[in-house]
């Protein structure tokens, strides 16, 4: 009985899918002649700001003074 239904179902969907075929152009003209657009011009109220602040941001990177010395440390630190 289980098999019957799958096979319902299996049968159901492939037919439904069979009957949505699509077929598109394979060209679209599309004409803007006939077209008329009327717009206007706003412009922003008030100034304008020009200048900016450069943001400022904590330092993610520290420069090491004692990199010889850690360099050295650390081939001990192997050995």
């Amino acid at each position: 009985m289980r098999f019957f239904f799958s096979f319902l179902l299996i049968l159901v969907t492939n037919l439904a899918y069979a009957s949505d075929k699509v077929v598109y152009k394979k060209t679209t003209e599309i004409d803007f002649d006939s077209l008329d657009v009327e717009a206007e011009l706003i412009k922003p109220q008030g100034s304008l700001i020009i200048e900016r602040r450069r943001a400022a941001f904590n330092p993610l990177i520290q420069i090491r003074l004692n990199w010889n010395e850690e360099i050295a440390q650390s081939t001990d630190d192997v050995k």
